[in-house]
């Protein structure tokens, strides 16, 4: 019943919901992409199973930082950039952590691998679905998991936090961190968020930072002002992860 009440409150705050619900219906996909979308959730999945067996992880964590070796204190709030999703996915698997994913075909693709993954995809983005996915991302902090974002995606800029992690963590009161994993050796992609493939039996380190708490009262200037230090803090964990990795 608590969950039930705490689900429903402020949901207004968010958006009209039926609204949003009608257009972020399930899209549906040609036989053609329905075949694309088996190999490459299928090839995506091996390719982060194989190659992450084979790395190195290292965490250094800050002060507070609401992570360990086992994984995440939960429930809490995650941010990282999307370059380095595929060492990220390898380490954090199987701990039923939601992960806001993309209603596009990328998205589809993505939600099916970290699926296999013990990941939990809650559909939408900046751009499509917004509000019923940070929906999704409250039920499921009440159940008690983590809710991460790859807070440049689904397309970019690269390195530009979106503000969905604050106004969350404003509704929920869990606490935000931000982290990142550093490959010594690595494929870089010439993709958008240059993504990086570790190179087999790479060192890889995973660097998190102290939790930020935003107030349930926030004002608009508070909350760009927690905007800001979030985007601060994970340009941080970038540079001290790869300062470690050297």
């Amino acid at each position: 019943m608590r969950s039930c009440t705490l689900y429903n409150r402020n949901v207004t705050d968010l958006a009209q919901v039926s609204g949003e619900r009608a257009r972020t219906a399930p899209r549906a996909f040609s036989f053609g992409d329905r075949v694309k979308l088996w190999l490459i959730s299928w090839a995506g999945y091996l390719l982060i199973r194989i190659v992450g067996s084979t790395l190195r992880y290292t965490l250094i964590a800050e002060p507070g930082c609401l992570a360990d070796e086992h994984g995440f204190t939960l429930p809490s709030i995650w941010c990282f950039w999307h370059r380095c999703v595929i060492p990220s996915a390898y380490r954090f698997r199987r701990q039923k952590i939601a992960v806001m994913t993309s209603r596009s075909f990328d998205g589809e693709y993505i939600a099916r691998i970290i699926r296999r993954l013990g990941f939990i995809p809650v559909r939408g983005s900046s751009s499509r679905g917004a509000v019923g996915a940070l929906i999704g991302m409250r039920r499921q902090l009440e159940l008690g998991h983590a809710a991460v974002f790859t807070i440049d995606g689904p397309r970019g800029p690269r390195y530009v936090a979106k503000p969905g992690p604050v106004l969350l963590a404003k509704k929920t009161g869990v606490p935000i961190g931000c982290f990142y994993v550093a490959v010594q050796r690595a494929w870089v992609l010439n993709s958008w968020d240059r993504m990086l493939i570790p190179k087999p039996f790479s060192r890889a380190v995973v660097y998190a930072s102290s939790p930020i708490y935003v107030p349930p009262q926030a004002t608009k200037e508070q909350m760009s002002l927690l905007h800001q230090q979030m985007q601060s803090t994970l340009e941080r964990c970038r540079s001290k992860a790869e300062e470690h990795c050297v």
